[in-house]
């Protein structure tokens, strides 16, 4: 006596799929929720990294006269046209706080932007204005307030090499905080402060007049 197994239909397949997705998505969630759980499937964290080798070395010719510290809040929403925000959609909040130099680079004057008498007590030095160096955002000072994700984006952070990836949002906060830095008085800060270096050593090495300009 012969018996036929009838083989599921395609849409069957995929419900299924679907449901064993669910369970494995309510199952990270119970053992992030209960501690005893979790630390007996922790993870285990092993750094491996190879020696960090010198690529190069360069000369540095600019004076950092000044340095400024910003906070931002990133608000983040990316949604889908046509689902709603529960099936598909993210949105994050991430407090970005990060740093920018002002410098002047000394390297750019010339033998016509210094000029002294021949008694040596009066110096007239023509400088460059102040520049803003890159924004460097602070690791231990930055971090995410809140994440929101769609069920579709939950599922595939599963499949994905860089799960909850913050990268959007950090170079979102570097560009705000490199904004703000040109729009702030640190290259004016700095050019005070250079002129202040300057006049100092000048006149500690027997320089009674000493003046300093920026031009372009």
């Amino acid at each position: 006596m012969t018996t036929s197994i009838k083989r599921l239909p395609g849409w069957a397949k995929v419900l299924s799929a679907f449901v064993l997705v669910l369970v494995v998505l309510l199952a990270g969630l119970r053992l992030a929720v209960l501690p005893g759980l979790r630390d007996v499937f922790g993870t285990e964290t092993n750094d491996r990294s190879g020696p960090t080798l010198l690529k190069s070395i360069q000369d540095m010719s600019r004076y950092d006269a000044a340095s400024g510290n910003f906070q931002v809040v990133v608000d983040l929403e990316k949604d889908a046209k046509y689902l709603p925000d529960a099936l598909r959609g993210t949105r994050t909040l991430y407090v970005g706080a990060g740093t920018v130099d002002s410098y002047v680079d000394l390297g750019k004057i010339d033998d016509k932007d210094v000029t002294v008498n021949e008694d040596r007590t009066s110096a007239t030095l023509r400088l460059p204005h102040a520049a803003l160096g890159k924004p460097a955002l602070d690791p231990d000072h930055s971090y995410s307030v809140s994440k929101q994700r769609g069920l579709l984006d939950r599922i595939g952070d599963i499949f994905s090499d860089n799960p909850n990836g913050e990268q959007a949002v950090q170079k979102l906060a570097v560009e705000h905080i490199s904004d703000a830095a040109k729009d702030s008085q640190l290259t004016a800060r700095a050019e005070e402060n250079t002129t202040s270096m300057l006049k100092g050593l000048l006149t500690s090495l027997g320089f009674t007049e000493v003046k300093v300009t920026y031009a372009t």
